[in-house]
């Protein structure tokens, strides 16, 4: 039988281990890899320090970087994963940012358009995979991978983020987006083998099955 050709977007708050999942999945597989640009980002340390005056220039940052991503993805030939998709920074961050008052309703309303009009040019994910996890696992994880700007998030952000994300899966189920949520508070996929598995797994069986059987 013949492997489909998957698209699997792995996604998640911060410090959840998105990367850490999308890398050994990566490895796994033997799919191309597509991470979030973080390391060398411009405006992520100004963010964290004045959200309100840095919110859109970010996001905005992101967007186009992950439109780029997403291009590719849609023109790839093989299977690949990312780390992040592109609907996360509209239905999550953006829109925090939004509720939180730090992006005004012009801006807000222009980076709408902009990711409506992207997203109807790009390949809908065949899975997400939703890594849950509590405010407490997040700020460890933060902690523990010693980011200097973002040592400064606090608890309330990564809890209305929290809050987004719920609402979004919810949304994205009812618009037959396939997703699978790994609860990290039960589940250790970085340091227990059976837990990677069941992600692993999850994402095996679908490539088993043909296109004429669907998903």
């Amino acid at each position: 039988m013949e492997k489909r050709k998957l698209y699997v977007a792995i996604a998640g708050n911060i410090g959840v281990g998105k990367t850490t999942l999308t890398r050994m999945l990566s490895e796994k597989f033997g799919w191309k890899a597509y991470y979030e640009k973080v390391i060398d980002n411009p405006y992520l340390s100004d963010f964290y320090g004045d959200m309100k005056r840095w919110s859109f220039h970010l996001q905005v940052f992101f967007l186009s970087h992950r439109f780029k991503s997403q291009k590719e993805i849609t023109n790839w030939p093989d299977s690949c994963i990312q780390d992040r998709s592109i609907y996360e920074d509209v239905e999550i961050f953006a829109y925090t940012l939004h509720e939180q008052g730090n992006m005004n309703n012009r801006d807000y309303e222009n980076y709408q358009e902009l990711f409506a009009t992207m997203v109807e040019y790009l390949r809908k994910p065949d899975l997400i995979v939703y890594l849950k996890a509590d405010i407490n696992h997040l700020l460890s994880h933060i902690k523990k991978r010693g980011r200097e700007y973002e040592q400064t998030i606090e608890p309330v952000y990564l809890k209305q983020l929290n809050d987004a994300y719920d609402l979004w899966i919810e949304r994205a189920k009812k618009n037959n987006f396939h997703i699978v949520t790994f609860d990290m508070k039960q589940r250790d996929f970085e340091n227990n083998e059976k837990d990677f598995k069941i992600i692993y797994d999850s994402i095996r069986d679908l490539e088993n099955q043909t296109w004429l059987n669907g998903v």
